[in-house]
């Protein structure tokens, strides 16, 4: 009966929807609608007018995204405005190839740990799934139990399915959770929380660019790309700090993005990427002296042509990166060095442990799990594992796991729990909704 599951990973970042029992979503789009904020430039009548049309999800990743105004219904992970995650879902559910008749369908929805114990985020959720769009039954499943389901399936012989024990720690799009699963249920005592993600990352790495370079504070999605396609995680600081102090070809980091104009490109890239790429060297071990001598002067040589290029020009809407590559991931291991209240993400692992009983701490540490789109920075794990490796008791293993694919591997473990015989038992069905109301029947999910 999965075929009659629509699951939906409603991440306050993007949302992954698809039908239960296959492996990949059907969309994978931004859970928010856009406006640009003025008419560009030189631009028609006409074409500003349709310039100012709001896009909605899928509609937001075809268009021009210069200056476009966000609106989004979560803030830090929570659903704060639900009638625009109405709108939202219901352009999706129109076109997108899904069930059509969803009074015979039921609802896999992802929510933060805890989220249901709110009453304010709690209503309207049962409301938009069984007033508003008429679903025969809905399960809410947390991100960690169902990235646990994936992986134990995936790799039947790992230390996760054999234990039936992992902690999953997701950095998402609001913030990151550390949480211990035990038998495919979270254990709500020992999760552990950062007010970090996706979301503070590019907001940090806006105000950077913005006080060295040229105003981007308003380039949201631009900046998105820039760090996705830029940033990544030092396994040095103090060492790439000085490199990125250089000056020309000595800077491993410096490289430059430019700015979509709206006519030639509408999108925007980097203007080299093997300049980018240079970095790279310092953390390949296995490349030799020579090789890495006949790489400089190759490097060299490559460099003295794109001299004049690598100066920022404000006309071209161009700007240079260098430190604020290693940086803004920094912000998730050290964000107290850059005068945040906050734990590292290896103390908030080591908390989370810590608060399980004993006996599960070295299944917990073998079995760490990593998933959401920020830990797809380079060498993400690596750091994640010199950063515990101090604080664990030297006779305890440190594993971590990297998921496939860490944006859609909750949606495939909710795919997965869809197409089990067992679902529709877990569900809550629209009669349960309209006999009980919200409170009782969210205790269904609550453990």
């Amino acid at each position: 009966m999965s075929s009659n599951v629509i699951v939906l990973d409603n991440g306050g970042g993007y949302i992954k929807i698809g039908v239960g029992g296959e492996r990949e979503p059907t969309a994978v789009v931004p859970n928010c609608t856009a406006r640009p904020n003025s008419s560009t430039v030189g631009t028609t009548a006409a074409s500003s007018a349709s310039t100012k049309k709001l896009l909605i999800a899928d509609e937001i990743t075809a268009a021009d995204p210069t200056s476009l105004s966000l609106r989004r219904p979560h803030d830090r992970g929570y659903l704060v405005n639900p009638d625009l995650q109405r709108d939202i879902w219901s352009h999706l559910f129109r076109s997108l190839p899904l069930p059509s008749d969803l009074s015979v369908s039921s609802l896999l929805l992802t929510q933060p740990p805890f989220a249901l114990s709110l009453p304010s985020v709690r209503r309207p959720l049962f409301e938009l799934v069984f007033e508003d769009f008429n679903f025969r039954s809905l399960y809410v499943s947390d991100s960690a139990s169902l990235v646990h389901l994936y992986e134990a399936s995936r790799n039947p012989n790992g230390v996760a399915s054999r234990t039936q024990c992992s902690l999953v720690v997701d950095c998402g799009f609001s913030f990151t959770h550390s949480v211990p699963v035990f038998q495919n249920f979270s254990l709500n005592y020992g999760i552990k929380r950062l007010d970090l993600g996706g979301k503070a990352l590019t907001n940090f790495l806006k105000e950077l660019v913005s006080y060295r370079a040229i105003n981007v504070m308003d380039e949201t999605l631009i900046m998105d790309d820039v760090k996705e396609k830029l940033c990544s995680v030092s396994l040095d600081v103090p060492r790439d700090l000085q490199i990125a102090r250089k000056s020309g070809k000595d800077n491993l980091f410096r490289c430059t993005y430019v700015l979509p104009d709206g006519v030639t490109h509408t999108k925007g890239f980097v203007k080299d990427m093997d300049e980018a790429q240079r970095y790279v060297t310092l953390y390949d071990e296995a490349i030799s002296p020579k090789a890495v001598a006949e790489e400089k002067i190759e490097q060299t040589n490559v460099m003295g042509k794109y001299e004049d290029r690598r100066r920022i020009d404000l006309t071209k809407n161009e700007f240079n990166l260098t430190n604020e590559r290693f940086l803004v991931p920094e912000m998730i291991f050290r964000p107290a060095d850059l005068g945040m209240n906050e734990a590292g993400l290896a103390e908030c692992v080591v908390r989370s442990i810590n608060s399980c009983n004993p006996l599960l701490h070295p299944v917990l540490y073998e079995s760490i799990i990593l998933t959401g789109g920020s830990t797809l920075f380079p060498r993400f794990a690596e750091r994640l594992e010199r950063e515990l490796r101090p604080l664990v008791p030297d006779d305890y293993r440190v594993k971590i796991t990297t998921l496939e694919d860490p944006i859609l591997g909750v949606w495939q473990g909710g795919s997965l729990l869809a197409s089990s015989p067992e679902f529709d038992a877990m569900c809550v069905s629209k009669a349960d909704f309209e006999e009980l109301g919200s409170a009782r029947c969210s205790r269904r999910f609550v453990q």
